[in-house]
């Protein structure tokens, strides 16, 4: 019998790649058919390869999951950005290629991201999901999160309702 580790880390320059190729695999698994086709294109296509070295080298906190030799998916987070909301942290992105959903990496990404945001002073969190998403609201349901505000964003002509879950300290 054959173990699988998995690990979770910040990504590194080198990993900058990789991270576009997990989120145009997820991107496209999880709004085709949400955000309009043309816009969901332009959108992948403004975060290859260049736009994920520039976000790791400023800094931004940008953790990958591995599962076994493959990347298995990855969260982007840091302080929350909806300053109306009374919520220290966010979780900007998380995401998993298609092929590692309903294995519970996701929610070991979660902790992860939540355990660093903590660890900065950062101990309530935000997290935004398309309200059509319905895996995205079951998973943050499931977490524990609380759905504490609604917003809308279009994308190309198309208005889309999103919903923020908190998380208390």
């Amino acid at each position: 019998m054959k173990t699988v580790t998995t690990e979770i880390r910040l990504a590194r320059q080198s990993d900058a790649p990789i991270v576009a190729e997990v989120h145009d695999e997820a991107w496209r698994a999880a709004y085709r058919g949400l955000i309009p086709g043309a816009e969901l294109e332009k959108l992948i296509s403004r975060r290859g390869p260049n736009w994920w070295d520039a976000a790791i080298r400023k800094g931004n906190r940008i953790a990958l999951l591995g599962f076994g030799d493959e990347i298995a998916g990855y969260a982007n987070y840091g302080r929350n950005r909806a300053k109306a909301l009374t919520y220290e942290g966010e979780i900007y992105e998380l995401y998993l290629r298609p092929k590692f959903i309903g294995l519970g990496l996701g929610q070991r990404l979660f902790h992860a991201a939540r355990k660093d945001l903590a660890s900065h002073g950062l101990d309530s969190l935000v997290i935004w999901a398309l309200t059509d998403n319905d895996a995205a609201m079951r998973f943050y349901r499931g977490l524990g999160g609380k759905p504490v505000a609604r917003s809308s964003e279009t994308f190309g002509d198309r208005p889309l309702d999103k919903t923020a879950f908190g998380w208390a300290a």
